[in-house]
């Protein structure tokens, strides 16, 4: 008898991916990624092979090739739709194939299909991509190596064609067979500060005493629970630059990879200002799907996802200005709005919303957002208050380009902020959202706080409008610079510039520099930001910077299959073709000829095993909607709630111990131990505190207390309580400012206007009384 030793796939045979490893070359917030996927027949038939992976959108897979028995194949670069032929032609015809496709609904699923491999043969599979590194807001460039691909909600209407489709077996994260090993090299002319990871790493390696190189390895033993995430932190701001590439020799000039590419790179630095804006309707869309009941990551003692959408929402709602207009959805299979249309944000409205939220579950199933969305952009615009939507979603959504188009249809009249939930949440979707719009995303992962993350935005949504946005470029006679990025029209304080152009006509001679400039108007003011750099573009084997220019534009063209405008399609695929960036229109195909032996009926067909990802330690029940069935396969479908029997659906419920509770739950008001969040609850839509029973509790003291130290002839009860409960944020609070500097704000104006003269020493009284060692001056009399 056999025996086969590691995981089974659902037919009891032995998985073939035995290993993934991945090499990163970082330079400035440049990331070259090379991964390459180990396979072994280990059974006595041919096997094909069919492996689904996650990756970030924004990466541009430029290069796809096999190792077989030590032979070298290189993929083309084709037409899908003839790759797909020619991969199938091969296989009938006896020989080695392997295909490459980008998924049809959504940019950050591949599919690998590794055919005809031989009885033990071992196959090492390769792509290459390059991406841009995103800024983090303290200063950080963040690498994430994707290992977490969530099950997607699939809704009626969604392609047939995506390889989501596939019911890919699903395992616990321990008995996955494959591992991943990780190298990243990093190189910066500024000096590497230090590097951080979400995941183990061996010490950072410098190798040099500048510290300009350095390089990091992932330990050994991940579980693919959780993505690879690399904080890099270089000794210097970052500054204004511009990259400029050699183009392709063999190429022609005036096509984009015969001509010279630039990449320029802009930190405006717009000045912070106090949110200026009382008006605005604001839209917060929450994803309530049955996922969000999982746990922030992976850790036991992490927050649920659903717990931190509520306090979220709350201190959405206690940050809100006076005067302007608010809504909130629920979304899953189905969706609910808390007021039928925007109301006008007053005492009344937000207690009222404030009720539901307390109440709000993780109870509304799958995963679709295009109808709330829909809804929504029928609304009637409210005059003088522009619509600024926030999405809050784990993304776990199959079609996600006919809900980007949806957002881009009305990118006029709005702008989007999103907000992927937890590991293995859609860039394709998060990002494509906020790209389509003009706003921004946010990806809350690991120990990230979703509350932090969606203050700091709504403080953006909040900053005057930067207007009147334009670049201009200074070249010799002769030389032009054609813009591939689209138009920049709105910029946030703190936020990196990227903008690629393809510069045509005839190169000057050596020592000449050209300049370009952005210009743009702020609260009437005109600021501008110039880099001067050398016209001697520089040779790259890989052509870098022409890559992830291509993939920029690809990203505003290319909507998928079904999405894209047909008088974009074919620009698109000649942009894919001629660059070598995969898009929705192509595939890479490599085959081995020198194999030659026909296949006798079809082909043993492996699905790879996915991780299952449900939090540590989180209790399950299974039960089977029909009361019939055996469970035999782990496959899910749906939503990461669903799970599918050999022929009946069955609902997969999960019990959570109290290591995740939250302040949500316990308290009589919806709040527990957490005393910020009871404090914040209480604020009254003004801005202001009462002075009551709940706020003695926070305080850890006596009503009459606090009553008899109320300085009645310098301000009434409200004031008194508004300023003890200011001095207890500061002093109890200032780890998490940034969640409740919004709203301190707004008790700060409305104490400016209620106390008066009399507040510098209704704060005298108060410190005194807390005895607080706040300094006064954070009042700014």
């Amino acid at each position: 008898m056999v025996h086969f030793y590691g995981l089974l796939t659902l037919q009891r045979e032995p998985v073939p991916l035995k290993s993934i490893s991945v090499s990163v070359s970082i330079y400035e917030f440049v990331a070259d990624v090379s991964a390459t996927l180990n396979y072994e027949n280990a059974e006595k038939v041919p096997l094909e092979a069919v492996f689904l992976f996650p990756m970030d959108e924004d990466s541009a897979v430029y290069s796809f090739e096999a190792l077989v028995d030590g032979k070298k194949i290189v993929a083309e670069l084709q037409d899908k739709m003839k790759a797909r032929t020619n991969y199938e032609k091969a296989i009938s015809q006896g020989h080695q194939a392997f295909l490459l496709e980008e998924d049809s609904s959504s940019r950050d699923v591949f599919s690998c299909n590794v055919g005809n491999l031989q009885p033990g043969s071992k196959a090492a599979v390769t792509l290459k991509y390059v991406q841009e590194l995103p800024l983090e807001t303290d200063g950080a460039l963040r690498f994430v190596l994707p290992a977490v691909l969530n099950p997607r909600y699939q809704f009626s209407g969604s392609s047939k064609d995506s390889c989501l489709n596939v019911k890919t077996p699903i395992v616990p994260v321990e008995d996955l067979p494959y591992t991943l090993s990780m190298v990243a090299t990093i190189d910066s002319k500024h000096g590497i500060e230090k590097v951080q990871s979400n995941c183990p790493l061996s010490p950072t390696e410098y190798l040099g005493e500048d510290k300009t190189s350095a390089q990091v390895s992932l330990a050994a033993g991940h579980k693919f629970d959780r993505d690879v995430e690399l904080l890099i932190y270089y000794s210097e701001v970052h500054t204004p630059s511009v990259v400029l590439e050699m183009g392709m020799p063999k190429m022609k000039p005036g096509r984009l990879m015969g001509d010279p590419s630039a990449m320029v790179s802009f930190y405006p630095n717009i000045p912070e200002d106090q949110p200026s804006n009382t008006c605005g309707e604001f839209v917060f869309l929450m994803d309530r799907s049955g996922s969000m009941q999982s746990p922030m990551s992976s850790q036991d003692t992490s927050q649920l996802r659903i717990q931190a959408a509520k306090e979220t929402l709350i201190l959405l709602l206690k940050s809100l200005p006076m005067g302007c207009y608010f809504n909130i959805y629920g979304f899953g299979s189905s969706y609910e709005a808390y007021f039928p249309k925007s109301v006008e944000y007053t005492q009344q409205t937000m207690e009222e919303a404030l009720g539901r939220v307390k109440l709000m579950q993780a109870d509304l199933g799958g995963t679709e957002i295009l109808a709330p969305l829909q809804n929504i952009y029928r609304g009637p615009s409210i005059p003088g208050h522009p619509l600024q939507l926030f999405v809050f979603t784990d993304g776990e959504v199959t079609d996600t380009f006919s809900v980007i188009k949806e957002v881009r249809i009305n990118r006029q009249k709005h702008r989007c902020f999103s907000f992927g939930i937890g590991e293995g949440a859609s860039t394709s979707l998060i990002k494509g959202i906020a790209r389509a719009s003009g706003g921004t995303s946010e990806f809350i992962t690991g120990k990230d706080r979703m509350q932090s993350k969606a203050l700091r935005t709504l403080k953006r949504s909040l900053q005057a409008v930067v207007e009147d946005v334009s670049l201009s470029w200074h070249l010799p006679p002769g030389l032009s610079a054609k813009m591939l990025s689209p138009e920049q029209t709105v910029i946030f304080r703190g936020q990196r510039l990227i903008i690629y152009a393809q510069l045509t006509g005839r190169m000057p001679a050596a020592e000449t520099t050209g300049k370009v400039c952005l210009k743009y108007t702020l609260q009437g003011k005109t600021f501008e930001d110039k880099v001067t750099f050398p016209l001697q573009p520089k040779p790259d084997v890989n052509f870098t910077i022409h890559r992830l220019a291509a993939k920029s534009l690809l990203q505003t063209k290319d909507m998928g299959l079904r999405e894209t405008p047909a008088s974009d399609k074919k620009d698109a695929l000649n942009l894919s073709l001629e660059s070598g960036v995969i898009s929705s229109f192509t595939a890479f195909i490599a085959i081995n000829k020198e194999l030659n032996k026909p296949v006798q009926g079809p082909l043993a067909h492996r699905d790879i095993p996915r991780p299952m990802l449900l939090g540590a330690s989180t209790p399950l029940k299974i039960r089977c909607q029909s009361g019939l069935g055996k469970l035999k396969a782990c496959s899910y479908s749906y939503d990461t709630t669903w799970m599918f029997l050999e022929e009946f659906p069955c609902v997969l419920e999960r019990t959570h111990s109290s290591t995740h509770r939250t302040s949500l739950e316990t308290y009589h008001a919806g709040f527990g131990e957490n005393h910020l969040v009871q404090l914040i609850y209480h604020q009254n839509a003004n801005g202001s505190w009462d002075l009551n029973e709940d706020l003695a509790k926070v305080l850890g003291m006596r009503l009459e207390e606090i009553t008899a130290a109320h300085p009645a002839e310098l301000v009434d009860s409200s004031g008194w309580a508004t300023i003890l409960a200011v001095i207890w944020l500061h002093g109890n609070g200032k780890d998490l400012k940034c969640e409740w500097e919004l709203l301190e704000r707004k008790a700060m104006a409305w104490m400016r206007v209620h106390a008066g003269s009399t507040m510098p020493l209704v704060v005298k009284a108060a410190i005194t009384f807390l005895k607080s060692s706040v300094d006064p001056a954070i009042f700014a009399f």
